[in-house]
């Protein structure tokens, strides 16, 4: 398990290392004090886990985590215990208070360890790969295979999953680019849906295509795109 820790303060950094030196199923494979340096060496390392302080100098961790595609495990370090009820807000994997327990460290990477052997049934790694949303106040943490179309509306685009429809600053061609195109299908010049998604494709007026989703959204597909997707569905 690869572990990135994200701490303003060297001390805290050094203790976390310290709790996290006994155990042989974790890699340390980097560290920053800053969500600058957090955002490259994330990148750049595509961590399993990032252990990330909240309150930073600059920008903070939920900072942070608005500036990533996709987004690793996130286990919040504090010491502050008001920002725990907003660490469960942005639906992290736990919270831990400094200075840090190594009993309640335990408890965190057990959960951690538990995921991983629920994740382990499916080779698809974007069922795993987290897509962090903020659209005002409210915040989640979404993995891919649980979102079932984006749809632009101007310079936004509303990501669908569940009961809910967030903005996110981004464009389609955006993120046309970043998602795997395996999964997520242009459809038309609005919406890219989610193939695992869609419950039955009809053949519909001048080429086009109607797609069914399971949860009974209709989606066009354009005269251009549906020939792309027959093929990518085998239809």
């Amino acid at each position: 398990m690869n572990v990135i820790i994200i701490d303003d303060s060297r001390l805290a950094r050094n203790e976390l290392k310290r709790l996290l030196s006994t155990r042989t199923t974790i890699k340390i494979i980097g560290e920053a004090a800053n969500a600058e340096q957090a955002k490259t060496v994330i990148e750049e390392k595509k961590p399993d886990v990032i252990f990330l302080d909240i309150q930073m100098p600059g920008k903070s961790g939920f900072d942070l985590l608005e500036e990533l595609e996709f987004v690793p495990i996130v286990i919040f370090t504090t010491a502050y215990d008001q920002y725990a009820l907003k660490a469960f807000e942005f639906n992290a994997l736990d919270y831990l208070l400094k200075p840090i327990d190594s009993e309640r460290l335990a408890e965190s990477l057990t959960k951690i360890s538990m995921g991983e052997k629920d994740e382990s049934k499916t080779t698809d790694s974007y069922r795993t790969e987290q897509f962090f949303i903020k659209d005002g106040t409210k915040c989640w943490f979404v993995k891919l295979d649980e979102i079932k179309y984006f749809e632009i509306d101007g310079n936004y685009s509303k990501v669908c999953f569940g009961n809910e429809s967030p903005m996110i600053p981004r464009t389609l061609n955006y993120l046309e680019k970043r998602l795997n195109p395996a999964v997520f299908f242009r459809a038309n010049r609005k919406q890219i849906l989610n193939i695992n998604w869609i419950l039955k494709i009809e053949t519909w007026f001048n080429g086009t295509l109607k797609v069914v989703l399971k949860d009974k959204k209709e989606i066009n597909v354009s005269r251009r795109q549906a020939g792309k997707l027959k093929e990518l569905m085998s239809f």
